[in-house]
């Protein structure tokens, strides 16, 4: 009986990473009580790493207080992080921006910011958008850069802020258009991307 549990349980395992899709079924202290869902990151393996910094924040530290919402009850400046990269592999004719909250309690994360049609000319991206950038919106129905607010007494968030290197100019997508859509139809046009990944919490 014991092995048939355990066949089972491996049998589950392995149809989980097939399909790229894993639960987790206990809810613990670390993770705030809501267990983790794993989703694909919509980044095909065969794309190419390249380099991005900030000149705001470091890989693995936390945002400065101005770049926090001014919203969700945080009343922060919301002044968007600065980028520069570079490395990007031949054939890029676009890059994308986006940053993402996988430990928001939502079930599917949350999308902070998305910035698309970036020209493959520029290697930066400040407080204002480079001609022809497209300011996509976020999961809170607002356009542009919202800072991270994780709830007050949560866990601490990991926000991922993505360049992607594009083989299209365009994605031709409206502004208006749904985070999940905006991605989804990204997806197969990275040929390359880089990331920084930046800390936040709230007592």
């Amino acid at each position: 009986m014991r092995n048939t549990t355990r066949a089972a349980a491996a049998l589950a395992a392995v149809a989980a990473v097939t399909t790229g899709v894993t639960t987790a079924s206990a809810h613990t202290a670390q993770d705030g009580g809501y267990g983790y869902t794993q989703v694909r990151n919509g980044i095909p393996d065969s794309a190419a790493r390249f380099a991005v910094t900030s000149p705001d924040v470091r890989e693995g530290g936390t945002f400065p207080a101005d770049a926090y919402a001014d919203s969700f009850g945080c009343s922060g400046a919301n002044q968007q992080i600065r980028l520069s990269w570079h490395g990007a592999p031949k054939g890029t004719r676009s890059y994308a921006v986006t940053m993402f909250d996988p430990d928001a309690p939502t079930g599917a994360g949350f999308w902070h910011w998305l910035t698309w049609d970036i020209p493959a000319t520029d290697a930066t991206l400040g407080s204002s958008l480079p001609a022809g950038a497209v300011a996509g919106t976020d999961d809170a129905g607002q356009t542009g850069y919202l800072g991270p607010c994780p709830p007050s007494g949560d866990i601490t968030h990991h926000y991922r802020i993505t360049v992607y290197a594009l083989d299209t100019p365009s994605l031709d997508l409206p502004a208006a258009t749904p985070a999940t859509v905006t991605t989804f139809t990204m997806s197969s046009h990275v040929i390359g991307y880089a990331t920084l990944t930046a800390k936040a919490r709230r007592s």
